[in-house]
C-alpha cells in the first residue's frame, strides 16, 4: 500500500461527490454562492432519502468521509447508508451509517483502524475500496424522528474499466435482541461467491448474567461446510486480537474502542454495551460458492465454594457449555450458554452484486437510550 503512494498512475480520473456536485461532474465542484462555501451540507429531514453519489462509469470509491451532529443513540443509528450498484432497484449495502464507520449501538467512539477511522468521536472515515463497473448510486436515509444536518465527501477514481478480480463491498446488518440458547448468532450469510469475506463490526449489549461474555468462538463455514467450520477460532476476545478478557482498544485490524460502563464500575466486570470490529486483511477468507460466519453466545461465571443456591438457581436458565466446570481453588467456574443482544455488520466482497436485507430502523434502534451515567457530547445541545 506505501509502495504505491510514489505510482502517477495518468489512467486514475480523481473525483468527488458531495451536495454541489453528487455526480462528480468535472470543474463542477463548489458551484454554489460563487464557489464560496455555499453548500457544504443539508438538512435531511425525518424519513428524508437523499441521493449522495450518482456516478457513471468504473470507477473505485476510496474514501468516505461525513459527520452529523451528536445526537441519543437511537437517533444516531436511525441513519442509515445504502448503496446500489448497476442501476439495481436493491441494495447491496445496507447499515445504520454508524456501523458502517466501525461504531456499533449508535454511540460514536473514537479510533482508528486500517479501514476506518471516527476522528475525535465525531469526523467518520472509512477506507474500504468500492469498485463498480458501469453505476453506482450512494443513499442516506433517515430513518428516526428528527432532522439531522449531514456534510459528507466521496472521493473516487474513474478508471477504462472494472477490473476482472474486483468484487464489489456489499455490507449486511442483523440484531437479536435477544439470542437463543445453543444457537449461534449469524454475522454473514446468504451471500453467493466467489467472494471474500472482509470482516465484521459488532455490537452487543450483555443483558445475560455472569462474569464474563465472550467465550463464544467465532466460526467461519465455506464452501460446503455443514455441520463443523473450516475456521474455528478460541473465544471472542481472542477473535479481536485481545486475550483474557476485552476491554477499550483499537489497532489496525482488530479492536474494541465501545466500553460503556459506570465510571465505577469494575473494570473487569460486563460493561453495559460493547462494541467491536475485526478486518481481515492480512489474513483473506476468501470463498469459492458460499459463506457463513456466526459467533457463539457462552459466557463464564464464577461462583463461591459455599454460593451453591446462586449457582444451582444460574444453572436453571443456563445450562452449562463445553466440558462445563473446571477446577480452581476457593471457587467453582464454568462456562455457561448465554442470551445477549447482539447486532452485526458484515463487509463481503462478492464477484457480481447481490440484494442484502435492508435495516429495520425500529428493530435496530430499541433498547438502545442513552444511560443515565452517559453524558452527551458538548456539540450536542449547539448543534441540535
Amino acid at each position: 500500500m506505501l509502495a504505491g503512494l510514489a505510482a502517477i498512475d495518468l489512467g486514475l480520473d480523481a473525483r468527488a461527490a458531495t451536495f454541489e456536485n453528487p455526480t462528480g461532474a468535472r470543474g463542477a465542484g463548489g458551484t454554489a454562492a460563487g464557489g464560496r462555501k455555499g453548500a457544504p451540507n443539508r438538512v435531511v429531514r425525518a424519513g428524508e432519502r437523499v441521493v449522495l453519489a450518482d456516478l457513471a462509469g468504473a470507477g473505485v470509491i476510496r474514501h468516505i468521509w461525513c459527520t452529523v451532529p451528536p445526537a441519543p443513540p437511537p437517533s444516531m443509528r436511525s441513519l442509515v447508508l445504502e448503496v446500489f450498484y448497476d442501476h439495481r432497484d436493491e441494495p447491496s449495502v445496507s447499515v445504520p451509517l454508524l456501523d458502517f464507520f466501525g461504531c456499533p449501538q449508535g454511540r460514536p467512539t473514537a479510533h482508528t483502524s486500517a479501514l476506518t477511522a471516527v476522528q475525535e468521536g465525531r469526523g467518520f472515515n472509512a477506507y474500504f475500496p468500492m469498485p463498480f463497473g458501469d453505476h453506482v448510486r450512494v443513499d442516506l436515509v433517515n430513518g428516526g424522528p428528527r432532522a439531522t444536518i449531514l456534510y459528507y465527501q466521496i472521493d473516487y477514481t474513474l478508471v477504462s474499466e472494472r477490473a476482472g478480480d474486483d468484487g464489489l463491498l456489499h455490507v449486511s446488518f442483523r440484531r437479536e435482541n435477544p439470542t437463543e440458547l445453543r444457537r449461534d448468532f449469524t454475522i454473514c450469510t446468504d451471500l453467493p461467491g466467489p467472494g471474500r469475506f472482509l470482516g465484521c463490526v459488532v455490537g452487543i449489549r450483555p443483558i445475560d448474567a455472569g462474569s464474563w461474555y465472550g467465550e463464544g468462538e467465532v466460526k467461519v463455514y465455506r464452501d460446503g461446510d455443514t455441520a463443523l467450520p473450516t475456521i474455528c477460532g478460541t473465544g471472542l476476545e481472542d477473535y479481536v486480537g485481545s486475550a483474557w478478557g476485552m476491554g477499550a482498544h483499537h489497532a489496525l485490524w482488530g479492536g474494541a474502542p465501545l466500553d460503556v460502563r459506570p465510571p465505577d464500575r469494575d473494570p473487569d466486570a460486563i460493561p453495559d454495551h460493547v462494541g467491536f470490529y475485526r478486518w481481515h486483511g492480512p489474513d483473506p477468507i476468501v470463498f469459492r460458492d458460499d459463506v457463513r460466519v456466526t459467533l457463539q453466545q457462552i459466557g463464564m461465571h464464577r461462583f463461591a465454594i459455599d454460593a451453591t443456591d446462586a449457582r444451582d438457581a444460574y444453572l436453571e436458565t443456563n445450562p452449562l457449555a463445553g466440558h462445563g466446570w473446571f477446577p480452581i481453588p476457593g471457587a467453582h467456574i464454568g462456562l455457561f450458554e448465554r442470551r445477549d443482544d447482539v447486532s452485526a455488520a458484515a463487509f463481503v466482497y462478492c464477484r457480481s452484486p447481490q440484494a442484502v436485507p435492508r435495516v429495520d430502523v425500529a428493530a435496530a434502534t430499541v433498547a438502545l437510550d442513552r444511560l443515565a451515567y452517559e453524558s452527551p457530547s458538548r456539540f450536542e445541545t449547539v448543534l441540535a
